[in-house]
């Protein structure tokens, strides 16, 4: 297993596999298949544009990308010590083999490194338990709850809001 920050050349598997999260895991994700599905692949090559304050990181097996997390620094004067942790996705086939784990532990590391930056938030579905103690199990903390986070046409989801603190 090979993990690593994406760039413009994993743009195909990038696209497919975050289509993928979309349309297998819809309640996980405030965006939709259908709207993503339509956007150009010039569109998903500005998402992997590694800056100071954001980039993607990428897990894979055997040469395939099976998993990705998404971090952004936030970059006004007075929130710059913030982060956000988005857009996690892993193939359900690879799920609890560590890969995951690992996608996050290197977030981790290189946020750490970041100058200034004391705080990484992230959003988590409230009914998704895995997750909530995945998450948890890097030392996440909830600090509340967004009632009717999200919709999907049926049904509203609450979601936890957590933080880490360096």
């Amino acid at each position: 297993m090979n993990i690593r920050i994406l760039n413009k050349n994993d743009v195909n598997e990038f696209r497919e596999l975050r289509l993928k999260g979309l349309k297998t895991d819809a309640t996980a994700f405030g965006s939709t298949y259908e709207r993503e599905n339509g956007f150009t692949l010039e569109k998903f090559k500005t998402r992997l544009e590694e800056s100071d304050s954001k980039f993607v990181v990428g897990g894979f097996d055997d040469g395939s990308l099976v998993c990705i997390a998404t971090f952004i620094r936030k970059d006004g004067e007075k929130d710059k010590h913030k982060s956000m942790l988005v857009g996690m996705y892993c193939s359900k086939e690879y799920r609890g083999t560590g890969i995951a784990k690992n996608v996050v532990e290197f977030i981790l590391e290189k946020a750490r490194n970041l100058e200034g930056l004391k705080i990484i938030n992230l959003m988590v579905v409230s009914e998704n338990l895995r997750a909530k103690a995945f998450y948890e199990s890097f030392g996440f903390k909830k600090y509340g709850t967004e009632p009717k986070s999200l919709f999907d046409e049926s049904k509203y989801y609450d979601e936890d809001l957590m933080y880490l603190e360096f």
